[in-house]
C-alpha cells in the first residue's frame, strides 16, 4: 500500500505538503571573465603586434624543407638520442655506484654527480672543446694517437658535453627509482639464490621503471631543446643551420620562428610518444588505464559508445 500524502492527522487538521523543491542557483564567478577577457586581450595585442612588424613571414615556407634545415633537424634528433644513451647508461651505473655499500664507488658516484650538476652544460661544452689548448695529443698508447684538434670533433664535443651532463642528473631519477622498489624484493630474490646483478637485471630494474619511464621523457624533451648550445661548438644543430641561414638571407628573426616551429613538432611528437610508453608501464599499478587521445577522441564524438578499457 502506498501512503496518501493528503491524509490528515484529524478533524480540521491540513493536509501534509511534500518537500519544497530546492532551487539551485549557480555560483557565479565573474572573475573568470575578467581574466578570460584580459587573457584573450593580451593575446590579440601580440598577434597584432607582430602583424605590424617588419617581418617577412614568406621567408619561413621557402625554407622550412630547405636541404640545410633538414640536415640540421637530423643532426639534432641524432644527438639527442646518443646523448640520451649515454646518459641513461651512465645514469644507472651511477645510482648502482650511489646505492653501493662499498664506499669509494660511492663517493665517486656522489663527486661525479656534484660536480657534473654543478657546472652549467654550456662552460662544459666549451672546456671539451678547448681542451686541445692543453693537451697537444691524445695517446692511448698502441690503440690510438692523434692530435687533440682532430680527435675532439664538434660532434664528439656535443656528445660528450651533452651525455656526462645528462647521466648526472640521470642517476639521481634512476637512484629514486631503485628505491622505490620494496627491499622484500631483493631479500626474496637472494633467497632464491640470484646475485645481486641478476636481481637488479630481472626484479629491482623492471619495477623501476614504473617510476623512472616519466620523468626521463622530460629528460629527453629537455635534451632536445639543449642541443641548440652546441652550436656555440660549431656542430651543425638545427639552430646553427637556422642561424647561418638568417644571417645569409638577411632574414634571422624569420629563421630563429622557422627554426622554433621545428623544435615544437619534435617535443610535440616526443611528447605523445612520451604518453604512451607511461601508459605502458602504468599496467598492473591502477585498475584501468588512462585513455589514449584517440579513445577520447571517439568518446567525444560518440557519446553512447565508451571506447574498451576506459571507465564510465
Amino acid at each position: 500500500m502506498t501512503a496518501d500524502v493528503n491524509k490528515t492527522d484529524g478533524p480540521g487538521a491540513t493536509p501534509h505538503a511534500g518537500p519544497e523543491a530546492i532551487k539551485a542557483v549557480p555560483v557565479r564567478h565573474p572573475g573568470r571573465y575578467v581574466s578570460a577577457a584580459v587573457a584573450l586581450a593580451l593575446l590579440c595585442a601580440i598577434v597584432y603586434a607582430f602583424a605590424q612588424g617588419d617581418i617577412n613571414w614568406g621567408a619561413i615556407p621557402d625554407y622550412f624543407f630547405d636541404d640545410r634545415i633538414m640536415h640540421g633537424v637530423w643532426n639534432t634528433l641524432l644527438l639527442t638520442v646518443l646523448s640520451m644513451v649515454i646518459g641513461i647508461v651512465g645514469g644507472i651505473t651511477l645510482a648502482v655506484m650511489r646505492l653501493s655499500k662499498n664506499p669509494v664507488t660511492s663517493s665517486l658516484a656522489w663527486f661525479y654527480i656534484w660536480f657534473f650538476r654543478g657546472t652549467p652544460v654550456l662552460v662544459q661544452l666549451f672546456v671539451w672543446f678547448n681542451l686541445g689548448l692543453v693537451f697537444e695529443y691524445i695517446n692511448l698508447g698502441p690503440i690510438y694517437k692523434d692530435y687533440w684538434a682532430s680527435f675532439m670533433t664538434p660532434l664528439l664535443t656535443a656528445l660528450l658535453g651533452l651525455g656526462l651532463n645528462e647521466a648526472a642528473y640521470m642517476s639521481e631519477i634512476c637512484r629514486a627509482g631503485l628505491l622505490s622498489v620494496d627491499e622484500g624484493q631483493t631479500e626474496a630474490s637472494h633467497a632464491l639464490g640470484m646475485s645481486q646483478a641478476k636481481t637488479l637485471r630481472r626484479i629491482v630494474i623492471p619495477q623501476a621503471m614504473r617510476v623512472i619511464v616519466p620523468p626521463t621523457g622530460n629528460e629527453v624533451i629537455n635534451m632536445l631543446k639543449t642541443t641548440s648550445l652546441v652550436s656555440a661548438v660549431q656542430f651543425a644543430d638545427l639552430f646553427k643551420e637556422a642561424k647561418d641561414i638568417g644571417q645569409n638571407s638577411g632574414s634571422p628573426v624569420e629563421m630563429y620562428f622557422l627554426a622554433a616551429a621545428w623544435y615544437l613538432i619534435m617535443t610535440s611528437v616526443l611528447s605523445v610518444g612520451q604518453y604512451y610508453v607511461e601508459r605502458h608501464y602504468a599496467r598492473g599499478s591502477v585498475r584501468s588505464l588512462p585513455p589514449t587521445p584517440l579513445q577520447r577522441l571517439k568518446t567525444a564524438v560518440l557519446p553512447s559508445r565508451r571506447p574498451k578499457g576506459v571507465p564510465a
